[in-house]
């Protein structure tokens, strides 16, 4: 074992703080007795110091962006379940009839408690004792806003009107924002981005250190020492917790990360790549390809598509367009965008629950004859795997207990970050400096690990950088900001040694 890790092991594994004395010994010593059995220095010995360095300055830096994300993020899980208490009226009906009349019926009920708004698409009531939704493009509402109006499917009458962003009404609206960009506008968007870019950095560097530990229970890998006192505590409940959780940190990192600005978009241009860009049903008269009304991001901040005032003749109706996707096996939660100038009207699926039911048909207004269809089975793979990842980061796929199971990672991610403040705290020097708190690992790491390993190690770093800006970019700030305070070190070292 090399002395870093003697010098990592003693704070991890001992009750007393280390001091400034401890530290300077091992940074003095540190890497002269990593060797393997060959002679060479060992791979893991050598690169920990480094992952416990960047481990530090990612925890102390990034850690309250994360922190206000998991905040932020526990609201949202909860959002789902506070808009049907909040929004009950709207949401449901005071009595199930024993059949619901004809959907343009209650289209025109809509139009008629709003005649200023035009008529974009309409969500059919999904279950029994839910009302029917008329989405509506209005004068005087922010981009992505639409007026929804709420129909009972048995009397026409309206309940009342919200406005909405995709299928969020106001609340989940407001807190889906507030969690991606705190209300801030695109400035703010670059805070959640840099916490998605470096959570699933924190989460599998966080993992690596605790499981190559030396340990002399293997259950105390997963299980928290509940004998342990003072850091020893903290520790073992922050390395145990995180171990269940990992999985979960790198998923909400992935998914979140689709949404973000710059590492977003070169995550599309690399779906698309590979073949995995979402299709969409064509829904121009006459067959000619079209574009979706909605991508794989709707309904987490985006509203639906404007759509052009001039149509085609409709002959059938939206019960006629609703009757021909039925016979064509698109039964389930349907949303219908109605036709608009060149298009049919495009009816999908959005039950969004396991089992799925995503299929799509296009028909045409003229004679309700199936112009295009798409099965969710013949999407590609990574379009099938993004929409499954979306969805779960959002707590569709399993209902409530996806919400709870978001909630509960949000709350421990919360925990986490207590806990890691709390270790770099212990760890202060406790003489003379009463304010002081932990120190890093010492500097200098990397030029312990082999060329074999920094080479490679420096161009996957690039690499992802690049591919994720807000981590590069920060780093190389971390880089700097380290690079200055150890230049600054060395002059006061040498300013000392100069007086002595």
């Amino acid at each position: 074992m090399s002395l870093d890790e003697v010098q990592g092991a003693r704070a991890a594994d001992s009750d007393v703080p280390e001091t400034d004395a401890e530290g300077a010994a091992a940074a003095a010593s540190a890497g002269s007795s990593a060797t393997d059995p060959t002679g060479g220095p060992g791979a893991w010995a050598a690169l920990r110091p480094l992952l416990l360095r960047l481990h530090f300055y990612a925890g102390v830096l990034i850690a309250p962006l994360l922190f206000v994300a998991a905040a932020t993020g526990l609201l949202y899980a909860g959002s789902w379940q506070a808009e049907k208490i909040l929004y009950s009226e709207e949401l449901t009906v005071d009595h199930v009839g024993a059949s619901a009349m004809r959907l343009g019926a209650q289209v025109d009920a809509a139009k008629n408690a709003a005649p200023q708004g035009t008529v974009v698409s309409v969500w059919p009531a999904p279950e029994a004792d839910a009302t029917t939704r008329v989405i509506m493009e209005s004068p005087g509402l922010a981009e992505g806003e639409t007026l929804t109006v709420f129909v009972d499917p048995y009397t026409a009458q309206v309940r009342g009107k919200l406005t909405t962003v995709g299928d969020a009404l106001p609340l989940r609206a407001w807190l889906s924002e507030f969690h991606s960009s705190l209300q801030l506008g695109e400035f703010g968007r670059n805070y959640s981005e840099l916490a998605a870019s470096w959570l699933w950095v924190v989460a599998l560097g966080g993992l690596a250190l605790w499981i190559g530990r030396r340990r002399t229970r293997k259950a105390a890998l997963v299980l928290p020492d509940r004998k342990a006192t003072g850091r020893r505590k903290t520790l073992s409940w922050h390395g145990s917790v995180g171990v269940w959780i990992a999985i979960g940190l790198v998923g909400l990192s992935a998914t979140g990360l689709t949404w973000s600005k710059y590492a977003g978009e070169n995550i599309g241009r690399l779906q698309d790549s590979l073949g995995g860009a979402t299709p969409a049903v064509s829904a121009t008269v006459g067959g000619a390809p079209a574009a979706d009304a909605g991508g794989e991001h709707a309904g987490h901040g985006g509203g639906a598509g404007a759509q052009a005032a001039a149509a085609p003749a409709d002959a059938i109706g939206i019960d006629g367009a609703v009757a021909a996707a039925r016979a064509a096996g698109v039964t389930e939660s349907l949303r219908i965008t109605l036709p608009s100038q060149g298009k049919g009207y495009v009816v999908k699926e959005q039950d969004k629950q396991v089992p799925v039911h995503l299929d799509a048909v296009s028909v045409d207004p003229a004679d309700g004859r199936v112009m295009d269809e798409l099965r969710f089975a013949d999407h590609p793979l990574l379009a099938q795997l993004t929409r499954f990842g979306i969805d779960l980061h959002m707590g569709l796929t399993f209902g409530p207990a996806n919400q709870l199971a978001l909630a509960a990672l949000a709350v421990l991610l919360m925990f986490m970050v207590v806990w890691g403040y709390r270790m770099w705290w212990l760890r202060r020097p406790t003489k003379g400096r009463g304010l002081s708190v932990g120190r890093p690992q010492p500097r200098g790491a990397w030029r312990r690990l082999p060329v074999t390993a920094l080479l490679p190690l420096a161009a996957v770093t690039a690499l992802v950088g690049w591919f994720v800006p807000l981590l590069g970019i920060s780093l190389l700030v971390f880089l700097a900001v380290d690079l200055l305070l150890g230049l600054a070190a060395s002059r006061r070292r040498a300013g000392a040694g100069a007086e002595a």
